[in-house]
């Protein structure tokens, strides 16, 4: 039972890092002809990063952005809460608060990458050239697997 909870833990770290990584690097989308790469936040062409970002529909990359900072908050929020509750909560109890704070960070993960991919993910209809999914937004979908698993583990295990 103990190495379970270890290796829950170590994969709620991983995956809060791959979260950070993934809303804050600027590799969402890559154009194939030109080296240049859209994030979130910035728009680079050959190593210079500007803060303009040729997506269009700027309420839904705000949306995006909203949601995958929310995302990260409720990862560390749930991390922190585990750690509490291994400390002081009683034997026999689930770990119910953490897994439930788990399984938000999850709806948020959902509900961004899900406007992403609806809005920007056919980057042949929103860029010129042929363009492909970053590692970003591989990160990220890969992230929502990880958050809805850990949250669902946290709500069946029991501490003993």
């Amino acid at each position: 039972m103990l190495v379970l909870l270890a290796g829950i833990f170590v994969v709620h770290i991983a995956t809060a890092i791959m979260l950070i990584v993934s809303t804050s690097s600027n590799v969402w989308m890559v154009l194939d002809n030109v080296e240049s790469s859209v994030g979130l936040w910035k728009n680079c062409t050959a190593g210079n990063c500007d803060g303009t970002l040729s997506y269009g529909h700027e309420d839904a990359i705000k949306a995006v952005q909203a949601f995958m900072i929310l995302s990260i908050i409720f990862s560390v929020i749930s991390l922190v809460v585990f750690v509490f509750q291994l400390f002081t909560m009683d034997k026999g109890n689930r770990f119910f608060l953490s897994g439930s704070t788990m399984l938000v960070c999850w709806l948020c993960i959902l509900v961004g990458v899900s406007i992403y991919t609806h809005h920007y993910a056919h980057g042949e209809r929103n860029f010129a050239q042929s363009s492909h999914q970053g590692y970003c937004f591989i990160l990220a979908w890969i992230c929502f697997c990880f958050s809805f698993i850990i949250g669902i583990l946290y709500m069946v295990l029991r501490k003993k």
